[in-house]
């Protein structure tokens, strides 16, 4: 799409003012077509997420956070869940998907950095999900208006890129070209 400089802005301008992005795409982004999906089209088919709680003990319920069996059931989990497999397919792949935002790193022109996680206090709470459930997300410039569990959809191109956290590991990242708030 080719506009004028004067089109350009008036463009630009009525993106802002109508409210409902909270990016306004490059002319590049805005002739991307991102395919809606959902977190499950990050899982391989087969991979079971539960398949190592399965073989917990029946007094689970009844141990206590400090105690050594349930410290060393939950390292297990973790290490199985941050080594989560990926969908080597969606590498490149121009997307859309639906989560909850759990802010990185915020700069002067807003937040630069965060994960898209799947459900509402993911990653909050422990334990995070598998790291094939979060989303690395980097926006530049920064998004002011974006606060932890902001329910949004972004838009952009999906990376395998494993790396980890304070709030968990991450199987995926993205560039974000665009954010719009759910309703």
């Amino acid at each position: 799409m080719h506009l004028p400089c004067l089109a350009r802005r008036q463009w630009l301008g009525a993106c802002l003012s109508a409210g409902t992005w909270l990016a306004v795409p490059s002319l590049a982004a805005a002739a991307t077509v991102y395919r809606s999906i959902g977190w499950m089209d990050l899982m391989p088919r087969g991979w079971d997420p539960t398949l190592g709680l399965k073989e917990l003990p029946p007094e689970l319920d009844s141990l206590q956070d400090t105690d050594p069996r349930a410290r060393e059931l939950l390292a297990r989990l973790r290490a199985a869940w941050d080594n989560a497999p990926v969908v080597a397919a969606m590498a490149g792949a121009d997307v859309r998907l639906p989560g909850y935002v759990v802010p990185l790193e915020a700069g002067d022109q807003g937040l630069r950095e965060f994960l898209l996680v799947p459900y509402f206090g993911a990653c909050i709470h422990s334990p995070p999900p598998p790291s094939n459930q979060i989303l690395l997300c980097r926006a530049e410039p920064g998004h002011k208006g974006l606060r932890a569990m902001d329910a949004v959809w972004v838009s952009g191109r999906l990376q395998i890129e494993r790396s980890a956290s304070e709030m968990g590991a991450v199987a995926y990242a993205m560039r974000v070209a665009r954010i719009d708030r759910q309703p």
